[in-house]
């Protein structure tokens, strides 16, 4: 299942962006969509996840209380509103969906079956 990521670019610090990513719709419990980033030399990194079902959100510490990730079932999108924005989030920010996914797995990267091919975010200081 292809994911289409859009909505990154550039913006200065302390500015906001929303990412939107479509995916295939899920009722299963076990089913997560989250967002993960990559910056240049850094391997990739957990953001934010939510199961569809129950819409239980999960976030890396570090960006927990700046950015917010949620869903449209109508729609079947996830998205990530991103506040607050510092030089250290410019990375290439991937969405990902996976069908099993075990509550003691969710920030890994290998728990996600299917990914979107990533969208740039630049902040400048």
């Amino acid at each position: 299942v292809q994911l289409q990521a859009c909505g990154g670019g550039l913006v200065q610090a302390g500015g906001s962006l929303r990412l939107s990513c479509s995916v295939s719709k899920r009722t299963a419990s076990r089913y997560y969509a989250g967002w993960f980033r990559q910056a240049p030399g850094k391997e990739r990194e957990f953001v934010a996840t939510i199961n569809w079902s129950s819409q239980s959100a999960y976030y890396s510490d570090s960006m927990k209380g700046r950015f917010t990730i949620s869903r449209d079932n109508a729609k079947n999108m996830v998205y990530l509103q991103m506040n607050s924005l510092k030089p250290e989030d410019t990375a290439v920010y991937y969405c990902a969906a996976g069908a099993s996914v075990i509550l003691s797995n969710i920030r890994s990267p290998h728990a996600y079956g299917n990914w979107g091919q990533g969208t740039q975010v630049t902040v400048s200081s």
